[in-house]
């Protein structure tokens, strides 16, 4: 299984009882395993340093454990390996939409031709499929025979030397009908062999495609890095297939060409089969390589943690456009204030309402609680607080590691906010809590 060992080496982390030792374990036990997954040195040189640095100078949110904290930034730049989390766009976003598929010989070009097409045509697409490929004599053979299996035609010209005047003549062809994606196929090339490549640009230049996509071959290795560094400098990558990553590949180094050419791994072959090809999604990828199960909520429920208070949300209040998730961001806004008998201080006329024997360390408690409460709920109830009843106050008890009764003793609360929300009006008491709003908003 790729990366197999990044899952042991984060057991390891999480069962350690120093925070510094284990963090310096960690790091040691990544770089081997990416370096033994084939992922180009210098990347595994530039995560290990930005895992290190954040995990030992970044403080995490108030209310979330320094190991939760790791693992999100673990998996956060793992991320960024593969491009961030913006999803890849994989419906075209005009008629017709031409595909130029580049790669090496033996990265499974054609075969990727064909589920792409397949893809596509599930997807309700009239699909054509052109084979440019003129060195391997068999290469139209091949993709008129899974042409016929899908149900798609094909455009070739068996024996035909000229492979950039067959490209045009085939995209011209399916235009013509009317067709809403072209997937033309070229052949294979060595990226040191510069006919083969000058060949490619031409084709490029001739058809105009919309979408370069480059072909990886997930056991390549770290020669991944500069073969598609080769291939973007002769035509420019708009997307990347990784065929053949079914488990036993190490598939390092289709990481380190995403980095190489800036394009976005899109699909990834997962067997021999034509309907093996699946959209790649890196946080799913992710949270296979860290084996904890559901790290993507692992992960939003700390974000959530570190939203921040904003003028926009002070108007929302002001409006009376209250809901739990205002409370929730009001809450760790003043956590971040410091001590909470401070903060409460800090607002007109409660200076002298506070009895001097009240517990700012029970207020402390009662405030992570609440925090804790509205972490287990869902964006719906945090939205509509309404809605909340005896069942889900149940479920979000059982969720915060709370009472049902501490449960409803914050919804209570944010019913009394409700009412008290005209109290806030005044543009004075929200410049003490550090908002500053544009002229007009608070005024009564």
């Amino acid at each position: 299984m790729v990366f197999e060992g990044i899952k042991e080496a984060l057991r390891k982390f999480l069962g350690h009882e120093k925070y510094e030792e284990a963090v310096n374990e960690f790091i040691r036990d990544l770089q081997k395993e990416l370096i033994k997954s084939d992922v180009e040195l210098k990347l595994v040189s530039e995560i290990s340093s930005r895992i290190k640095q954040r995990a030992l100078s970044e403080k995490p949110p108030i209310g979330v454990s320094r190991k939760n904290w790791f693992i999100t930034i673990v998996y956060e730049e793992l991320l960024r390996l593969l491009g961030g989390e913006k999803k890849p766009v994989v419906k075209p976003s005009k008629k017709p939409w031409i595909i130029l598929l580049v790669g090496l010989q033996g990265s499974g070009k054609t075969t990727t031709a064909g589920k792409l097409a397949y893809f596509y045509k599930l997807e309700g697409y009239k699909v054509g499929l052109v084979s440019a490929d003129t060195y391997r004599p068999a290469a139209y053979e091949q993709l008129k025979q899974l042409g016929e299996k899908i149900g798609v035609p094909v455009y070739g010209e068996p024996g035909g030397q000229d492979a950039v005047d067959i490209a045009r003549k085939g995209v011209e062809y399916f235009v013509q009908r009317g067709f809403d994606i072209i997937i033309v196929d070229t052949a294979g090339r060595h990226h040191k062999e510069e006919a083969l490549l000058e060949e490619m640009r031409e084709i490029y230049k001739l058809i105009n495609p919309d979408e370069i996509m480059l072909v990886l071959d997930a056991t390549i290795g770290q020669q991944a890095y500069s073969i598609a560094k080769k291939f973007n400098e002769s035509t420019p990558i708009g997307s990347i297939v990784v065929t053949k990553l079914d488990g036993t590949a190490k598939g390092g180094g289709a990481l380190s060409a995403v980095a190489a050419t800036g394009a976005r791994i899109k699909f990834i072959g997962v067997g021999e089969k034509i309907e093996d090809l699946e959209v790649f999604k890196p946080q799913r990828f992710i949270s296979r390589i860290l084996g904890l199960g559901d790290v993507e909520s692992l992960v939003e429920s700390v974000r959530k943690m570190q939203l921040e208070f904003t003028e926009e949300d002070a108007k929302k209040i002001i409006e009376g456009k209250l809901n739990l998730r205002l409370v929730y961001k009001q809450l760790v806004s003043l956590r971040k204030l410091g001590p909470l008998r401070k903060v409460l201080q800090m607002i007109p006329g409660f200076e002298y309402k506070l009895p001097m024997e009240i517990d700012s360390k029970e207020l402390e408690k009662r405030l992570d609680k609440w925090i804790a409460i509205i972490n287990s709920m869902t964006y719906e109830e945090l939205d509509n607080p309404e809605i909340i009843d005896k069942s889900r106050m149940k479920r979000i008890a059982y969720g915060a590691g709370v009472s049902i009764d501490e449960v409803r003793e914050l919804i209570k609360q944010y019913e009394a906010m409700k009412k008290l929300v005209k109290t806030l009006r005044r543009k004075d008491l929200l410049k003490k809590l550090g908002v500053s709003l544009p002229e007009g908003i608070g005024e009564s």
